[in-house]
């Protein structure tokens, strides 16, 4: 928030000069540091809206542009100080006014930023480095809680909460659909080097998951992908014979003959 501050003590100095100069002779509607003061006015109004109509989330996106904006408020009162050579009662209550409203802004942003710092992940806020989407919780609340994430299309968070699940409940009978969702995030994301390993680490870390079947299906999905047909067609058809009356087996046999049909 240095900008505002900045802002403010730029606009002291224009007070005290306005009020030893007294009035100017010229008609205000024409004087050039009434109409300049006008379009510092209505530019400072455009980024109040800004902030009274935007919702958290998008306001916090656009606090930067709002920074912007008030630098560039900042410079044109500098320009104003340096042409207030003369000033009126009307000049500065404008420059008052401008002062409070910046004010106003400062404070604005620094409650949105705050409240936004303060927000669970599950409320949109972020996932600090090693944290649980769920402080305290237990195994079940905080495998629910990534899941969730992963839901609502947040891969990114989904993936951080789900490594931190592997680390902080090692034991959790949820594990092995934990490290399958993990390695889902980065699927859906079309990341398939790094999903093909974290697919891997379900069938030899728990091969006796349900999520077995699954997990082989996308590890031939990925080396697809990837363009490693021999890999693909071998994981496909060890689930299409291992499991045979699974959806994932299903599956794999379809994927199978499309690559006949690709000749690949």
């Amino acid at each position: 928030m240095v900008v505002y501050a900045q802002i403010r003590r730029g606009l002291l100095p224009l007070f005290g000069a306005a009020m030893l100069t007294g009035c100017t002779l010229t008609p205000l509607e024409e004087d050039p540091l009434y109409i300049r003061i006008s379009e510092v006015d209505a530019r400072l109004a455009t980024v109040e809206r800004v902030i009274n109509n935007e919702g958290l989330m998008t306001l916090l996106g656009r606090i930067q542009q709002a920074e912007t904006d008030l630098q560039a408020l900042r410079n044109d009162v500098e320009t104003l100080q340096n042409q207030s050579d003369q000033g009126g009662t009307r000049q500065k209550e404008q420059y008052q006014d401008l002062d409070r409203r910046l004010q106003e802004i400062e404070r604005s942003l620094a409650e949105s930023r705050a409240s936004a710092e303060s927000r669970s992940v599950l409320d949109g806020g972020a996932l600090k480095p090693g944290e649980l989407p769920v402080p305290g919780g237990t195994d079940r609340a905080n495998y629910q809680a990534a899941f969730e994430l992963l839901k609502q299309g947040r891969y990114k968070e989904a993936s951080a909460a789900l490594r931190q699940f592997r680390v902080a409940f090692p034991t959790s009978s949820l594990s092995d659909n934990a490290q399958y969702w993990l390695a889902e995030t980065q699927y859906v994301s079309q990341a398939y080097d790094k999903a093909l390993p974290e697919f891997q680490v379900v069938v030899d870390k728990f091969p006796e998951s349900r999520k077995v079947p699954d997990a082989l299906l996308k590890i031939g999905y990925c080396n697809y992908e990837l363009k490693r047909y021999d890999a693909a067609r071998k994981a496909l058809s060890s689930v299409a014979t291992s499991y045979p009356e699974t959806t994932a087996a299903r599956l794999a046999n379809e994927r199978l003959e499309r690559m006949k049909t690709e000749g690949v």
